[in-house]
Order: structure tokens, then C-alpha cells, then sequence
């Protein structure tokens, strides 16, 4: 007669049981989920654009005169899995409204444990005349400075690569416009581009004077006798980093990206602020910015931090919609939750669908 199965049989096989579906979960959480995005249409200049002189060629150190090119309209971005989908729509927004695409160049900063070649023949396969080049971040020289903040999300070191740009890009790159990746342009990112930046300031953003200021920074900052007069000699006002057009030359005279790390060390050693990389570029910058039109950064409709509840656009006309805030439209679209705004990203998106790719 075989032999009944003991207690000790049994607890073996619950063992392997819980070992063996440990292991499946481990393999699928390892396995990268996959997008696939559809071709863009290709975009030509109109006839008034200026031709980029020598753009097929190349400098002595081997750097293509187009990416050098100050004739080029220069965007910098940040790239990863987790948020590429934004990213594509994007893209396709800035190509799509502008009147010379093709002297657009994409300046991709990824994460050096990214795959960048997934990336990059992701973007190449829906874009496949884009001038780009993708830049690796190396994670480890922030992730010592960054404290917790009040979103976890907020505190991914690539969320602080735009305060090392000026490092990242070739030093023939002279002036950029920085774009997060939650965002669309329904104007001519050209006109952004060409703001006048005087002739001292290194930055120029859209500018809310009618936010609480003080709430971006804490009790102990503003009770400190030496931090509270950081401000002292300014008329600082909030504004958003997600858009925002940057005089690199004037970055790097200035040693700007020190100044923002000094920042962070002391926030390391006392709390001073709460919300991420948005803080060090207030304490460095707020009250000395160029001030662009609020149509250019209708931003906030992801809500705020915590919820990401519905919101109506602010006041006035718009270029560029921004969902900055924990609410991404592509994920309360795929949760059959959208909010109503939702709507004018949609078109944008190129995600491949599954019927499409049945089809």
C-alpha cells in the first residue's frame, strides 16, 4: 500500500508551494513591461524657417554642427520607462505646432541604470527623423543629497537632472528649454524659445505671485535668523520648474548647480522644505527670473500632491498644458477615470492599443 503523507510532507509541499510562487511574482516583477507606441507623422519646416548651415557636418571633436547649432530650437527632457508615455505625447505636441520641427533637437537625459537602447529605439521607431541624443545621469551623484519629501515619486533622482544640465550637455549647447514630461504644447514652441533673458538672468518661467510663498519652505526655515534673509534683497514668487528656459553659458559661469547642491546639504542637516527639487531652485533663483506669460504653463492639472483631484484650466489663454501633481491623464484614462482636461492630452498619446496591434 503506499504510504499516507505524513504532516512533515505536507509542510514540505506548502513550503514549496509559497517558494515556487514567490519566485513567479519575483520573475514578473523583473520582466520589463513593454509599450508599444505608434509612428508619428513627419513634420517639414515651412518655408520661413532658417536652414541650420552645415548641419549634415561635424565639429572637430566629432559633435554634429546641428546639435550646436544656435539656430536650433534646443529641449531638454527627462527620460524613463515609467513616465515615457508622457513623454511621446510630448513630443508629438511640440513637433505638431511647430512651425520648423525639423530644427528642433531633443536633449534626453535618462538614468544610467536605464536601458538606453530600449529607449532610444523607442523614441526612434515612433520618430524616426527626430534629431536627439540621449545623456546618462549618473544617479549616485545626487541620490546622497536628497531628503525625503512629501510624495515619494518626487524624490527619483532623475528629478533633479535639470539642476545638471549644464554638466550633461555639450558646452556647444548655449540655451535650452527644459519641459517635464506631463505636459503639451498647443503653440509654437519657438516663441517660448526666443525669450529675452536681459542681460543678466540665467532662467525665465511663468511666475505666481499669488501662491503662499512661505508655504514652500518650513517653520524653521523662517524662524532661522541667517536663512529667513535668503529673500531679503529679492521679490520671490513661486514658480514651476517644469517649464522653464535656461541660459546654460550663464548657468555655468555662475556655477549654478553648486549652489543648488549647497541647498540640499543643508536641508540634509535641518528640514527647510518639504516638496523634492522644486525648494533649491526657489531659494537660488526665486525674485531674480525672467517672467513669461502664465499661457505657457497652465500647470496644477494633475491636482495637487496627495489626491490629484479634477481641475479646471486658470484664467486666460493658453500654449502649453501641464499636469504637474499626482494625477497623469494616461493613468486615470486607463482606469476609466478621467477628469475633464483629460481629453486634450488624448490626442497626443501614441500608445499602440491593443486592437490596433490585433488590427
Amino acid at each position: 500500500m503506499p504510504k499516507s503523507p505524513s504532516l512533515f510532507d505536507f509542510h514540505l509541499l506548502l513550503l514549496f508551494t509559497i517558494f515556487s510562487l514567490a519566485a513567479a511574482d519575483a520573475i514578473a516583477a523583473a520582466r520589463p513591461i513593454t509599450q508599444q507606441f505608434k509612428e508619428a507623422p513627419q513634420f517639414y519646416n515651412s518655408e520661413i524657417c532658417p536652414k541650420i548651415v552645415g548641419e549634415d557636418d561635424e565639429s572637430d571633436n566629432g559633435t554634429s554642427i546641428f546639435l550646436c547649432s544656435d539656430q536650433s530650437v534646443h529641449v531638454a527632457m527627462t527620460l524613463d520607462s515609467a513616465y515615457i508615455r508622457g513623454s511621446m505625447a510630448a513630443v508629438l505636441s511640440i513637433l505638431q505646432h511647430s512651425s520648423c520641427p525639423q530644427n528642433i533637437v531633443f536633449h534626453f537625459v535618462a538614468s544610467a541604470t536605464a536601458n538606453a537602447s530600449f529607449l532610444r529605439a523607442t523614441i526612434s521607431s515612433s520618430f524616426p527623423y527626430l534629431n536627439f541624443q540621449i545623456y546618462s545621469f549618473d544617479d549616485s551623484s545626487v541620490s546622497r543629497l536628497i531628503s525625503t519629501s512629501i510624495r515619494s515619486a518626487l524624490d527619483c533622482p532623475l528629478n533633479y537632472a535639470r539642476s545638471y544640465l549644464a554638466d550633461l550637455l555639450p558646452s556647444c549647447v548655449r540655451r535650452i528649454v527644459y519641459l517635464d514630461s506631463d505636459l503639451v504644447l498647443v503653440d509654437d514652441i519657438a516663441k517660448l524659445a526666443a525669450t529675452q533673458l536681459g542681460d543678466n538672468s540665467v532662467l525665465a518661467a511663468p511666475e505666481h505671485c499669488n501662491a503662499n510663498f512661505t508655504s514652500y519652505f518650513t517653520l524653521t526655515f523662517w524662524s532661522s535668523a541667517t536663512l529667513s534673509l535668503t529673500f531679503a534683497n529679492r521679490k520671490p514668487c513661486y514658480f514651476n520648474t517644469g517649464v522653464m528656459v535656461i541660459d546654460l553659458d550663464r548657468w555655468r559661469r555662475g556655477d549654478y548647480t553648486k549652489k543648488i547642491e549647497e541647498w540640499m546639504e543643508i536641508q540634509k542637516r535641518t528640514r527647510i522644505y518639504e516638496l523634492g527639487s522644486l525648494p533649491p531652485f526657489l531659494l537660488v533663483f526665486a525674485g531674480n527670473i525672467v517672467v513669461v506669460d502664465h499661457r505657457w504653463n497652465q500647470h496644477g492639472l494633475g491636482g495637487d500632491n496627495f489626491k490629484g483631484l479634477c481641475r479646471d484650466l486658470h484664467p486666460g489663454p493658453v500654449s502649453l498644458l501641464h499636469w504637474s501633481g499626482k494625477g497623469k491623464p494616461w493613468v486615470r484614462l486607463d482606469a476609466n477615470r478621467p477628469c475633464p482636461l483629460d481629453a486634450l492630452w488624448a490626442p497626443y498619446d501614441l500608445l499602440q492599443t491593443p486592437f490596433a496591434l490585433d488590427s
